[in-house]
């Protein structure tokens, strides 16, 4: 008898600690799949995006200007 108050004992103990990792877990899981969705969709994006004819406009708006892809504030090409 006393074994079995000893594991009820150590369950109210445990059952939070459980808790609180399935629902960071499901936060980060979910965290997870957003960023990688968001990600495709910048990818598709970009993919699209990235033509010679885009280029070529890209060319004649920034005509006589450095390329801002080049920038040292440009964080995200480094």
């Amino acid at each position: 008898m006393s074994a079995i108050l000893a594991r009820g004992a150590s369950t109210p103990r445990i059952l939070p600690a459980v808790v609180v990792i399935g629902a960071v877990s499901a936060v980060g899981a979910y965290v997870r799949s957003q960023l990688q969705q968001e990600s495709r969709a910048m990818d598709r994006y970009f993919s699209q995006y990235k033509s010679p004819e885009s280029e070529a406009s890209r060319a004649r708006v920034f005509e006589g200007q450095s390329d801002p892809r080049k920038s040292v504030f440009n964080i995200l090409s480094w």
